[in-house]
């Protein structure tokens, strides 16, 4: 995937120049005082790069003993530019290690998203149990003459366990007819056909092929569903695959995501749940929603996991202000992992998403108690990397404040059978227009809510409602850590269990 779509390409590109121009910092210069990852913003359990340009997660895969996370990179500047794929290493989802650059542009483009598989019996003619990246070129010289057909479908190789790799002398192996969004291509064998299948971002549809050896790609069919309300126009980063319910039953996933028009504004991640057959998706739900919070996009998912667990990461932003959040020597951070489960709910089904990284390892307690009295409030406790969870008995008008002694604040309130967020006291937020407009709203069906995990990150808080049913992920820029916690709610309203964790930080990590 990559910033630039269709109708609002030139602007774009005019606006990442700009942004470009005003950063004070560039991708070489040197960490803030404070030292190595410990930058002012600099996550401290979140996966950031060392420094420089990150967007999308790519090619997420498991192999021997470690999850691999290659990720959209511009090594030289703060902002969006020619893609590379960085590439990151992790055993437990929670501490990683940097690795080399992985891929980078050569005479047929930039190096856009796509996705990575292990060729176990060795289909390609790679070697047995070679790693396989299959990725967009993107061609910005043939972009910048006028034509459409900018991007295509290849190939890269690794026999060494991502080491070192090489690309396929035969690429393109995917070429499009012409249009001008083709991208994003997530692979995975189909058991039943006994076939690779590809997920592809064309235009506003998702198109399927299927292939025997990762080279020759056969159509099948195209999946763009009726759906009520303005088009969300160009589809990006698709994933395919099955859950199985709490039912026994199995059910596939399309997860499709949108640069543009979430409900929320910008960036967003949805997702269909219906019946796949090697061929063709049909979808039986209307689409969802994955995260109802301004900065989560770009969510796929690990291939080749222990026990087909379904994994999931995100990228924490959105591009609406990417460019501009106040943060140096690096822009943008991950979410964090979350395994996927399908439940029943409310005569369909839901996505519920949960903690994957091993985060209890970094947790040292803070404070617990088993039912506090409403209001509750606790100062000086240490929430700029904290982990806080607790039961609510009715949530008629739960209300919680992060904040810190500068009058700056984070704010979760229910109302009329809804979440909302609301971030325009939370720090800094001149930096983007777009940032703190409004309140953000998560509709919730009527359901009252039963229990809430806050994971608040020097700027961040990912919000996990009802064991993960709904979700909120938000950026945050307080001028001073929140050390500030604060829960109200409606008459007879109680909270249980609560309990605070500070969480340490994973970097730097020599294992």
């Amino acid at each position: 995937m990559h910033l630039l779509t269709s109708t609002p390409r030139l602007a774009r590109l005019l606006g990442l120049a700009a942004a470009f121009i005003a950063s004070n910092v560039q991708a070489g210069a040197s960490p803030a005082v404070g030292g190595y990852y410990n930058e002012a913003y600099r996550p401290a359990y979140h996966f950031t790069p060392a420094k420089a340009w990150m967007n999308d997660p790519n090619g997420m895969v498991y192999h021997n003993g470690l999850y691999h996370l290659f990720y959209q990179y511009h090594p030289n500047s703060m902002v969006w530019g020619p893609m590379h794929w960085g590439h990151a290493v992790s055993r437990d989802l929670t501490h990683w290690q940097h690795r080399p650059i992985a891929l980078q542009p050569d005479k047929l483009g930039w190096i856009f998203s796509g996705s990575a598989v292990i060729d176990k019996t060795n289909s390609a003619g790679f070697g047995k149990d070679a790693m396989v990246a299959i990725f967009t070129y993107h061609n910005d010289e043939i972009w910048k003459q006028g034509r459409k057909n900018t991007e295509s479908q290849a190939l890269a190789y690794s026999t060494d366990e991502g080491v070192t790799w090489t690309k396929y002398v035969g690429n393109p192996v995917l070429n499009n007819s012409g249009e001008q969004d083709f991208r994003d291509p997530k692979v995975f064998w189909h058991e039943p056909s006994a076939r690779w299948n590809m997920v592809l971002a064309v235009g506003d549809r998702i198109r399927i092929f299927s292939s025997a050896d990762l080279k020759q790609w056969q159509f099948e069919s195209d999946f763009k569903p009726e759906e009520p309300g303005p088009a969300l126009g160009v589809w990006e980063c698709p994933d395919l695959f099955a859950l199985t319910t709490d039912d026994g039953r199995t059910r596939w996933v399309m997860i499709v995501n949108h640069g543009d028009k979430a409900p929320n504004g910008g960036s967003g991640t949805r997702y269909f749940i219906g019946d796949y057959d090697g061929r063709t998706f049909r979808a039986s739900q209307a689409a969802q929603w994955l995260d109802s919070g301004s900065d989560f996009y770009a969510g796929v998912t690990f291939e080749n996991t222990p026990n087909q667990a379904r994994v999931l990461m995100a990228w924490m932003s959105n591009w609406q202000y990417a460019a501009k959040v106040p943060t140096s020597p690096w822009r943008s951070a991950m979410t964090l992992p979350r395994t996927l489960h399908l439940v029943a709910h409310q005569g369909g089904y839901r996505i519920s998403q949960r903690v994957a990284a091993d985060i209890k390892t970094l947790a040292t307690l803070r404070y617990r108690a088993l039912k506090p009295e409403l209001p509750f409030e606790r100062k000086k406790l240490d929430l700029s990397r904290a982990d806080v969870r607790f039961d609510v008995n009715k949530a008629a008008g739960l209300d919680v404040r992060i904040g810190n002694s500068r009058g700056e604040f984070f704010h979760i309130y229910q109302k009329d059978g809804k979440l909302y967020t609301d971030r325009r006291q939370s720090g800094q937020t001149a930096f983007s227009a777009s940032f703190a407009q409004s309140p953000q709203v998560m509709p919730m069906a009527g359901e009252r809510i039963a229990n809430v995990r806050l994971l608040i990150d020097r700027s961040s808080v990912e919000i996990l409602i009802n064991d993960g049913l709904y979700s909120m992920t938000n950026l945050v820029f307080p001028s001073q850590p929140y050390t500030d916690l604060r829960i109200t709610g409606a008459s007879g309203e109680q909270i249980r269990n609560l309990r605070v964790d500070t969480l340490s930080r994973i970097w730097p990590y020599t294992p």
